[in-house]
């Protein structure tokens, strides 16, 4: 039977950004472990995209050897901790385990954690190759990227626009999903291997690209991320009341903006529709819960078996008190005296498959309106154009999409030009989250080492 971690009280969690998850016990550890098949043809392997060696790390559980689990996994990834919390696993490792196909799958994610929390990296011994690499960002693929190049010999200098680290880790997601202090452990375990970071610099206005290459950088990995927030383009979309998700988490994550002292404080109102159906549209609405909202309703265009958020967010939305409303897109948002005054959603229902497979929302003509007083905007990201327009404006032109996404090699992650590779949700190849970020940090990294080995 799958082992399974306990949880804090659901109504007790209500009321603070602690951890949902306990990790398993040691006892536990060991009974997951020995339901692993260690198969000779892993498809949990071929399901993650860092290619971890699962039944390898799983076995040293098995024989008890927690410290050499801890080796096999840091030697493809350096973030066991965040991943074993925040890679949906449900489609990735455990979603290719043989014994889903008719029972529970290896509770891989929770092993991964377990092992991460209770291991530190090895120091490794660093031989310089005299070669400086600048990275744009100090996200998932920033810090996978960071791990790799330094081991390589490589002067390795994150730039991040924030006053902290972490990239969206920290600005979005929720401690209560991934705490701070296994966040900052990872980013130390950087620092000790000679990885050096500096804050508050802006790629793009701070600095260029062209000055990072002038102050002798051989090479540069762009992964600034997507932070410009998709809006809604309805009536009433700029009236007090209504956040862009990236903000409000940006705004509690970060900056504590609901805390008493705040120096930007966060306006509380009764009750909160978050549109969407992903995984931020759950973070934002459980956040919504802690800050104080008395109502929150997560409103989606589609059904429940089309939400795109990992099963496990969508069940502790549910248990904390977080109300669902299927078949509605929004329509407009209704104003008093500037601010929001409750919202109006055309009434859906689903047609055929779009190209996702999804089946698409199709409006009836008939309208439903919904008493709130703020709005929470979950639909997803762009790219943000300084890095960009700073470069063109410096005679370095890059191939964008449509979209404004940087155009890269799939496999070696290179731009446009020449030394400049990108990765991650600023030039995204899947689906936009932690694991395959960090999948394209280390592609990254293979490239920028080969091309300065030469």
């Amino acid at each position: 039977m799958r082992q399974r971690p306990v949880e804090q009280d659901k109504i007790q969690r209500r009321n603070n950004f602690d951890a949902v998850e306990e990790n398993l016990t040691a006892d536990q550890v060991k009974a997951e472990a020995s339901r692993c098949l260690n198969c000779k043809n892993p498809r949990c392997v071929k399901g993650c995209p860092v290619n971890i060696q699962i039944p390898d790390f799983i076995k040293a559980l098995k024989e008890d050897d927690l410290e050499k689990a801890g080796d096999i996994i840091r030697e493809t990834s350096m973030l066991p901790s965040v991943c074993g919390r925040v890679c949906p696993q449900e489609r990735q490792c455990e979603g290719n385990c043989v014994l889903g196909i008719k029972g529970e799958a290896i509770a891989i994610g929770a092993l991964e954690r377990y092992v991460g929390d209770n291991t530190s990296a090895k120091k490794a011994e660093i031989v310089p190759s005299g070669k400086k690499v600048a990275i744009v960002g100090s996200g998932c693929a920033g810090i996978t990227a960071a791990a790799d190049l330094r081991k390589a010999g490589h002067e390795v200098v994150i730039f991040e626009a924030l006053h902290n680290f972490g990239g969206v880790l920290r600005y979005g997601i929720p401690p209560f999903r991934l705490p701070r202090t296994v966040l900052d452990r990872e980013i130390t375990n950087l620092k000790e291997m000679g990885v050096k970071f500096e804050k508050n610099v802006i790629v793009g206005k701070s600095i260029t690209l062209k000055q990072l290459q002038e102050d002798g950088f051989d090479a540069i990995f762009i992964c600034s991320g997507a932070g410009l927030p998709k809006m809604m383009n309805i009536p009433g979309e700029n009236l007090n009341g209504v956040f862009s998700a990236n903000e409000f988490l940006t705004r509690v994550n970060l900056m504590q903006a609901n805390e008493e002292t705040t120096p930007t404080p966060l306006k509380v109102g009764k009750a909160v529709a978050v549109i969407g159906g992903g995984n931020v549209a759950m973070d934002a609405a459980r956040t919504a819960v802690r800050v104080g909202f008395e109502t929150v309703y997560i409103v989606y265009r589609r059904t429940e078996p089309e939400l795109p958020a990992r099963l496990e967010e969508i069940r502790h939305a549910k248990e904390e008190g977080v109300h669902f409303i299927f078949l509605h897109a929004p329509a407009e948002i209704l104003e008093k005296d500037g601010y929001v005054a409750g919202m109006r959603f055309e009434i859906m229902e689903l047609g055929e498959p779009d190209e996702s497979g999804r089946r698409s929302p199709v409006g009836t003509g008939r309208y439903s309106d919904l008493d709130v007083d703020s709005v929470i905007v979950a639909l997803g990201t762009g790219p943000n154009p300084i890095i960009q327009k700073s470069a063109s404006a410096d005679g370095l032109e890059f191939d964008t999409d449509r979209r404004g996404y940087f155009v890269v090699d799939e496999i070696t992650r290179e731009t446009s030009i020449p030394t400049i590779f990108a990765g991650g949700d600023v030039a995204p190849v899947g689906a936009s989250n932690a694991i395959n970020a960090m999948g394209a940090g280390k592609k990254a990294a293979k490239s920028i080492n080969e091309f300065l080995a030469k």
